[in-house]
């Protein structure tokens, strides 16, 4: 719903005022800090009319109103005048000369902590599923131990349990067949190749074949998604996080098992640009209090992960969305020159 521009200010410095110093904002004060040349009834009436739209709550202790998720979101998608952060200010404190990247993707959430004074995340990129070779090994009737050797030498194993029972000559000729054919693919590639060719197989060899693929995508799946967590504790001194057990909590859930921050991230790395997911509106933020800003950064013009700046609701939008914007470049420039 389109704001008329009176409403518009009026949100505007509510918000403002809301973010500096957490209380309800009433019509006296919102009459002196928004240069509007309005009546307190004509305030008034404006006021009801945005908490009649959702903008924006009373609180049951006071006559003022503060912001709710939808007033926040309008407030962030067409309200907000975001600050100027000098990137050279902060270029030198990515990366270094000869960094390896994981110290590149850690420098910059450390560096989203301190500039925020809340938490930054990074999520590594992914690996592609890619396997240079693999080997069966029969352990018993039924079951075959499914070894994986990545590109970089590193080993990855998986338990296969098979209706057949294979020999070992089967399992050499499977694994050559895989090697000579597909090896330096990815699983997925192998997938949609072998598709079309497991016909030509006999039926107890393509089935081995299909479980291989499907397992050892799964193995390299374990390996793909490193999320690096950096200031975590900054969010114990932010009296909206942690006033009750309940939203510490919740928290503490989110940062120890990190499935839904994971999910979070991966859902932005499909946008352009900084995205803004506002606690109470977004399903995927755990906390009505908690919001995230997030953005995806690339390596050679291709996105490969995300990363934001995890804070409450009442945080300064304009201050953290220049922090998570440039830091997706800087962090893009600088493993793209790896």
């Amino acid at each position: 719903m389109q704001l008329e521009p009176r409403a518009q200010t009026l949100l505007k410095a509510l918000v403002e005022r809301y973010i500096a110093d957490g209380q309800p904002v009433g019509s006296r004060a919102l009459s002196k800090i928004s240069g509007l040349d309005l009546s307190p009834a004509t305030i008034r009436n404006i006021m009801a009319d945005l908490e009649e739209m959702g903008y924006v709550a009373s609180p049951h202790t006071s006559a003022g109103r503060v912001p709710t998720p939808r007033g926040y979101r309008i407030f962030v998608d067409t309200l907000l005048t975001v600050q100027h952060l000098d990137e050279h200010a902060v270029e030198s404190r990515i990366a270094l000369p000869s960094q390896q990247p994981q110290k590149i993707i850690s420098n910059a959430a450390q560096m989203l902590s301190s500039l925020s004074q809340f938490a930054g995340v990074v999520l590594s990129p992914r690996r592609e599923s890619v396997f240079q070779q693999i080997e069966f090994l029969r352990l018993s009737e039924k079951r075959i131990l499914l070894v994986i050797v990545d590109p970089r030498g590193d080993v990855h194993n998986r338990l296969l349990l098979t209706e057949a029972d294979y020999t070992p000559t089967q399992l050499i000729q499977s694994a050559n067949y895989i090697n000579q054919n597909y090896g330096g693919l990815s699983f997925d590639d192998v997938r949609s190749r072998l598709s079309g060719e497991l016909r030509q197989l006999r039926d107890d060899m393509g089935r081995l074949m299909a479980a291989a693929v499907e397992a050892g995508s799964e193995a390299m799946a374990d390996h793909s998604d490193d999320m690096v967590i950096s200031g975590e504790r900054n969010l114990l001194s932010v009296a909206d996080l942690s006033s009750n057990m309940t939203s510490l909590r919740q928290m503490f859930d989110m940062f120890e098992q990190k499935t839904g921050l994971m999910q979070l991230l991966d859902v932005s790395s499909k946008a352009t640009g900084v995205q803004i997911f506002i606690g109470g509106e977004s399903n995927l933020v755990p906390m009505d209090e908690m919001s995230v800003v997030t953005a995806p950064y690339e390596v050679n013009g291709k996105i490969v992960g995300t990363l934001g700046v995890i804070g409450p609701t009442r945080m300064a939008y304009e201050r953290v969305i220049p922090i998570v914007d440039i830091t997706a470049k800087l962090l893009s420039s600088a493993l793209s020159h790896q």
